[in-house]
């Protein structure tokens, strides 16, 4: 049993971290009603920003204090994604409103190919650290429980925790304000918001911005972790089965699909894997993501689409 919860909670803590990228997914499908295929290049591009501003700042203005120069970068690493949102609404969205669907993701996908050369550009192309202080060493846990104890790790620990809360901030900004009504009144009918007087440009630009900062906290939870490199976009398609599973329009739904997908690879590794030679864990979020396509495709809490002809 005590094996048992611990892979339990290791998945939950994977999960958590998974939600966290289905949530930039989630926030720009809600607003704009495209699915933004540039999420992961936006993990990476933030990441990139905040390793480097790191490395730069004392250099620049002569300091030591490691506290100061992620202080100081995750600042600047904010306002690039605040820049990079503004940009993207100004020069991409703004042509396109009221375009098909399939065009807003074209869009995306190019977007998705100009922050992954942009990042290359600016920052190198090298394999960066983030060091933000978060412990490497695991802990010990329920030694008097279970014989042994659980064994957990205190950064994956320390990461859903991070991520539990913004994941909770971003929820209470989406249903107490005007701000985010506003958001909901734009995915539901672009022109029909435009003709009650909410700006259009301003809340895309919105969006992305917040859209931008998730990807920056994941980020810098996956480049603390597995240092800033270039397949660090990758871990948003791990993301896809997330949003699948739990909804596209659906906060709630993106975290409870990232702890069922965290939970459900790490106990299938443990128990199915030696039946199969191992390796369940890269492909059995996609298997799943699969069968619910086929059997419930608007996902746990996602809106049931209903066309009138």
């Amino acid at each position: 049993m005590g094996f048992f919860l611990e892979t339990v909670f290791g998945g939950l803590m994977a999960g958590m971290l998974y939600a966290l990228v289905a949530l930039g997914f989630v926030l720009i499908f809600k607003a704009s009603g495209v699915f933004n295929f540039a999420q992961g290049a936006m993990v990476l591009f933030a990441a990139l920003a905040m390793a480097r501003y790191a490395e730069w700042f004392p250099q620049w203005f002569g300091f030591q204090s490691l506290l100061l120069a992620n202080l100081l970068a995750f600042a600047a690493a904010v306002a690039t994604m605040v820049v990079v949102a503004w940009l993207i609404e100004r020069l991409a969205l703004r042509r396109l409103v009221n375009q098909e669907g399939i065009t807003l993701l074209m869009a995306t996908l190019g977007i998705s190919y100009f922050l992954d050369g942009a990042g290359q550009l600016l920052f190198g192309s090298a394999t960066y650290k983030i060091d933000v202080g978060m412990p490497k060493d695991p802990m010990m846990v329920l030694e008097n429980t279970f014989q042994g104890g659980l064994l957990l790790s205190k950064e994956d620990l320390y990461a859903a925790m991070i991520a539990a809360m913004l994941v909770a901030l971003l929820t209470l900004f989406f249903q107490k304000t005007r701000t985010g009504r506003a958001l909901r009144a734009v995915a539901d009918d672009h022109q029909a918001a435009q003709s009650i007087g909410i700006p259009l440009a301003r809340i895309w630009v919105i969006v992305w911005s917040v859209g931008g900062i998730v990807a920056l906290v994941a980020g810098i939870i996956w480049g603390s972790k597995l240092g800033v490199q270039f397949s660090i976009s990758l871990v948003a398609l791990k993301a896809f089965p997330v949003v699948i599973l739990g909804g596209l329009t659906s906060v709630p739904g993106a975290i409870l699909g990232g702890l069922i997908i965290g939970v459900g690879e790490k106990l299938s590794e443990i128990y199915l894997g030696p039946f199969v030679g191992g390796g369940i864990e890269n492909w059995f979020a996609y298997v799943l993501a699969l069968g619910f396509l086929l059997v419930r495709p608007q996902g746990l809490f996602g809106d049931k689409i209903i066309d009138r002809v």
